[in-house]
């Protein structure tokens, strides 16, 4: 069997995409368990080609009972502790980045510069298992329960810094509401009270605001078939790449070289005023970076992309 672990978040495990299939490619008739928080389980299922998952919120003892693995491959990070929880399953062999302290020396050298989704890709390639960083689709689910050709506002992240101020969120949803856009609001049960404090801003109904009353499965599902997603650098925007929906991502003050959308993609548009410098921020707010970026620029973007979307689609037709 191969253990992976990958015990992070949605973006996260977005990110992961390409690497889990192509280990499933390469070990089409081996067990793929993955370590993961159970929550992210609908993720997973529109990966597809993993068998398990053993729920883990994150790092820390595994007491794994489970047979002795043929393959432990470490997609969490660089070690060492990532590296001591598969290596206490005892695998016959583990595909990992180096680490000294780990006492893992066959691994390629860790790169911090690198884009999270060639990371894991150029890990399995030094082990010979060739991995395609452009592999990011996710199976689209059908139209459910949730509202379709809503243009998406995700005002919330889990870093505060990552968050653009809810007062511009709100000026882009009255524009946009103006302009003709069905809007909702979204986000985590904890970011409910944000999404109405947006929504309340924006002069938007109740029934707009969705943060904490849909699960992942709800989430991928709205986001696949939205008219437009605008959001910060967190796991939604991810949901947006995978499923070419037109999006503004709002960066700051992690670069988008590291955990944007690949950059030959026309749906996506990155607004980034960055120098990837957290000690400017005092943790209160959002990141100087995000706090220097206008409304109007992002109201730009909007049309631009908009735009690009209408050529294209007349292209196609």
């Amino acid at each position: 069997m191969i253990l992976v672990l990958r015990a992070l978040g949605v973006g996260d495990l977005a990110t992961t995409t390409p690497a889990l299939r192509a280990l499933r490619a390469a070990h089409p008739d081996q067990e793929l368990t993955l370590i993961a928080p159970g929550w992210l389980t609908p993720l997973v299922d529109l990966i597809g080609g993993v068998d398990r998952i053993i729920d883990a919120p994150g790092l820390g003892p595994l007491h794994w009972t489970g047979p002795t693995p043929d393959l432990a491959v470490n997609l969490h990070g660089r070690g060492p502790q990532s590296h001591r929880m598969l290596a206490a399953t005892r695998p016959r062999r583990l595909l990992a980045y180096a680490n000294d302290d780990a006492d893992h020396h066959d691994g390629p050298a860790w790169d911090d510069a690198e884009h999270e989704v060639h990371r894991w890709c150029r890990l399995l390639g030094a082990y010979g298992i060739e991995a395609d960083p452009t592999d990011l689709a996710l199976r689209r689910p059908p139209p459910g329960r949730v509202p379709t050709g809503v243009t998406v506002l995700h005002p919330g992240s889990k870093v505060p810094a990552k968050r653009w101020p809810p007062e511009r969120f709100a000026a882009v949803a009255r524009h946009l509401t103006a302009a003709g856009h069905h809007l909702v609001v979204t986000g985590d049960p904890t970011e409910r009270p944000l999404a109405h404090h947006v929504a309340h801003l924006a002069d938007l109904p109740t029934e707009a605001v969705l943060a904490g009353h849909t699960d992942l499965h709800d989430l991928a599902t709205l986001t696949a078939h939205a008219r437009l997603l605008i959001s910060g650098d967190t796991g939604i925007a991810h949901l947006a790449t995978a499923y070419h929906t037109p999006s503004v991502l709002l960066f700051g003050p992690a670069s988008p070289a590291h955990w944007g959308p690949p950059p030959d993609r026309p749906r996506h548009r990155v607004l980034w005023i960055g120098d990837g410098d957290w000690s400017r921020w005092d943790g209160v707010g959002s990141h100087p970076t995000l706090a220097a970026l206008p409304v109007d620029e992002v109201l730009a973007a909007v049309d631009e992309l908009e735009r690009t979307v209408r050529v294209s689609g007349a292209v196609a037709a």
